[in-house]
């Protein structure tokens, strides 16, 4: 599948918000209570929505950074979230964007919010992430592996700065910098601090650093502090993916998570009955639930299987992807071990084929009709 597409998109109308400069609360407030986490999800109505990159786009830097940010096509590509249902996207930034150029940055940002904004989408931004590349750099990103799932995404903070003295001024200013200029911005859904962050990278293993859960774990909470201290009106959130979430059996990484989340979030590329179970797992915890990762359909996590269980149990859902493109994740987990030549008859991730067709008319179907306001009694 090619990055350059015949997908036809309109020309952006919206311009970005003027850059202006919030203040930061003077003290840290407290994580939401139940009560509040719970009032402002049932505000929201049922969120559905798709983990999105552009489809010229490999990863979160190359999406953002001057050069290959594209506004016009990211207000088709919404327009099309838009038309088939959803409400939400979540979309990664990247610290290493904010210390190249902080205001250019934030003002692409603030553009972005503007543009969906205008589509009727509210974004879920993701700060950090521990999956994939560790070793990130702003500036020209390589080409994808050709048949190779996700091959050019990128952590941040990366292995390099991650415990770095001198850096984590920076990182303690781009989470509240980035916070701070949305804290008051009903049209921004929430904040995702960190993706995955006890992620071991297994396919970088050879240069992912042993220390990385000892790092991040000592990172993590620090990362909340400082976004709690913004008093955002949005909530905080770090989704859990592994391992069990009972509180007697958790990681502490995962401990650190659900006790700091004012709304709680969990991956599952599991069928039906697995992703049911999840929920039952987290439901004790007495707050609202995302799942802001979901569609492996050699798994059985199939839109048809997973969106029903989720609006009878309350829970929002994000699948990854959107529009097929150079994350190339429309190829299975297993893709690095064994590339492609073509896309395989059952894509992985995804709903939309370049050309703007539907992988699977019938997901379309379901998600239109799932997300369809009830008619009038």
């Amino acid at each position: 599948m090619h990055r350059r597409t015949a997908l036809k998109l309109p020309l952006l109308l919206a311009a970005g918000a003027t850059l202006s400069t919030v203040p930061v609360a003077s003290a840290a407030a407290a994580r939401w209570p139940a009560a509040r986490a719970n009032s402002w999800y049932k505000a929201q109505g049922w969120l559905v929505g798709a983990n999105y990159v552009p489809v010229t786009a490999s990863n979160q830097i190359e999406m953002w950074q001057p050069g290959t940010y594209d506004p016009r096509r990211i207000d088709g590509e919404l327009q099309v979230a838009r038309r088939i249902g959803m409400n939400t996207v979540r979309v990664f930034l990247h610290d290493q964007l904010w210390a190249q150029d902080r205001a250019g940055f934030l003002r692409r940002v603030q553009q972005f919010v503007t543009i969906a904004a205008n589509r009727g989408i509210k974004p879920l931004f993701v700060l950090f992430d521990s999956c994939w590349d560790p070793h990130p750099k702003v500036g020209p990103q390589r080409a994808p592996t050709p048949g190779v799932h996700n091959s050019g995404w990128v952590q941040g903070p990366g292995a390099d700065l991650i415990d770095d003295p001198a850096y984590l001024p920076v990182l303690h200013d781009y989470v509240t910098g980035i916070i701070g200029a949305f804290r008051a911005d009903s049209r921004v859904l929430g904040w995702d601090l960190w993706n995955e962050p006890d992620n071991p990278a297994k396919q970088y293993r050879k240069v992912e650093r042993a220390d990385k859960l000892k790092v991040v774990a000592k990172l993590l909470p620090q990362v909340f502090e400082w976004a709690r201290a913004v008093d955002p009106v949005q909530p905080l959130t770090s989704g859990v993916w592994q391992g069990s979430w009972a509180p007697s059996r958790r990681s502490a990484i995962a401990s650190i998570q659900l006790d700091n989340s004012d709304v709680i979030t969990f991956h599952s590329y599991g069928d039906p009955d697995e992703f049911d179970a999840r929920i039952d797992e987290l439901t004790p915890l007495g707050r609202p639930m995302i799942c802001t990762e979901y569609l492996a359909r050699e798994e059985g996590s199939t839109v048809e299987g997973i969106l029903p269980v989720a609006k009878k149990r309350g829970v929002g859902v994000y699948n990854w992807g959107l529009i097929a493109g150079r994350t190339q994740t429309y190829l299975p987990w297993d893709s690095w071990d064994n590339p492609y030549d073509a896309p395989p008859k059952t894509w992985f991730h995804d709903l939309i084929q370049p050309d703007g067709r539907a992988y699977r008319p019938s997901e379309i179907a379901t998600i239109q009709k799932l997300t369809a306001p009830a008619p009038p009694a």
